[in-house]
């Protein structure tokens, strides 16, 4: 039976500690700004590579594999 009231007080020390922690993080701003990261998979990271840079890299790409398959067939 005492095991009970040690694992209630383990219990309300642990839930206490959240409870600190998320008034923490609210007070340090942490829920400030709830609409960017709804929109932020709408933002390009990088910008677009011009279509010669992709045409090379395409190129490129087909050469390689052709030589593989040719080293694969002898």
């Amino acid at each position: 039976m005492s095991v009970i009231y040690i694992l209630i007080i383990i219990g309300i020390l642990f839930s206490g500690s959240f409870l600190l922690a998320f008034f923490w993080a609210v007070q340090s701003g942490q829920y400030d700004d709830d609409f960017t990261p709804a929109v932020r998979i709408l933002y390009d990271d990088q910008q677009p590579a011009s279509r010669a840079d992709s045409n090379i890299q395409s190129e490129t790409i087909i050469k390689n594999a052709n030589s593989t398959d040719t080293e694969m067939e002898d």
